[in-house]
């Protein structure tokens, strides 16, 4: 199985204003003369890891990764405001002409290939190429699933203190109680409502959780735009139509990709992946069988290196 290269830092970091109000923090790593790839995080919320590097190799490729609005080093720290799908494809291409970059393939998982599609609607002739991992276009299906019922029939130890911490009057509309609480004025609501949020999708997300791991305390600076900007995209449906990814297909369909979707993932099920490569069959489309929703679980790490390595040998 193809394994992680090396770690390496950034060669090259800088902060970006695209509005007003909002700064992004921007990076640069690997080979400047390289194959240019941006990396889209999850979440959204959830910032740039330097782990994400690892996915290619240094010697071959321009790996550029950007914190999205509002988490991570982007400023102002969990900002709600001017914060949508449509500001977020705009970024993209804001950060590409920063860099003087005229193609570059695209690398997202999670809410990153929901990201990472949008962008591909919108601008597929400055795309060489999608690297797709845990397909989530956010349709209400899927948003019930995780978040109201569905996993919760799978992991009901892990659901029962997220649903717990909403009075039971609230119940029927999850995203809607947490939305107050991650919009209260009030810090203690903030940190305690983040915390419940985000240790649910944690302890989902890998398909042998690592309890080790679990035990640790949470950290706010993490939790809190995670979970407030993820909550702010999720109650509004991304700020897109449903179906969106699925009815404009054609706009996409002729750049090279790959689909890599876990078996058991619960977070983002198979159920999207599929769907999405029953209507894109030209994408290359792999369901790892021993795998959750992790970009870390060893089937899935080795079939995006092997991936961004056999796109590199193409080109």
């Amino acid at each position: 199985m193809a394994s992680l290269f090396p770690e390496i830092g950034p060669h090259d970091e800088g902060m970006l204003p695209v509005t007003g109000i909002h700064t992004l923090a921007w990076e640069r790593s690997g080979n400047p003369d390289g194959i240019p790839v941006v990396v889209l995080h999850g979440g959204p919320g959830a910032g740039s890891h330097p782990s994400y590097r690892r996915y290619f190799d240094p010697e071959r490729w321009d790996i550029i990764q950007f914190d999205q609005r509002g988490c991570g080093e982007s400023t102002p720290f969990a900002e709600l405001s001017g914060n949508t799908t449509t500001d977020l494809v705009a970024d993209i291409e804001v950060v590409r002409i920063h860099l003087g970059i005229e193609r570059w393939a695209v690398f997202g998982g999670s809410w990153g290939s929901t990201l990472a599609l949008c962008y591909a609607i919108e601008h597929p002739g400055h795309i060489l190429g999608l690297f797709l991992r845990g397909i989530f276009m956010c349709r209400p299906s899927e948003l019930r699933w995780f978040y109201q019922e569905g996993a919760s029939h799978i992991y009901p130890d892990a659901f029962e203190p997220y649903r717990d911490h909403i009075p039971s009057d609230e119940q029927n509309d999850l995203i809607k109680a947490y939305h107050a609480r991650l919009t209260s004025k009030e810090e203690d609501v903030r940190l305690a409502a983040a915390e419940r949020w985000t240790r649910w999708e944690l302890t989902t997300s890998k398909l042998i959780p690592d309890y080790d791991e679990l035990a640790k305390p949470i950290d706010a600076s993490f939790a809190l735009p995670f979970a407030r900007i993820e909550n702010h995209y999720f109650v509004n449906n991304a700020f897109i139509g449903e179906d969106h990814i699925l009815r404009h297909v054609d706009r996409y369909r002729h750049i090279p990709a790959m689909i890599v979707q876990g078996r058991y993932d619960v977070v983002c099920p198979a159920r999207s992946a599929w769907d999405l490569h029953r209507a894109w069959p030209e994408a290359e489309f792999h369901l790892i069988q021993d795998a959750g929703h992790s970009v870390s679980e060893s089937g899935i790490t080795s079939c995006l290196v092997d991936a961004t390595q056999s796109f590199a040998d193409g080109i």
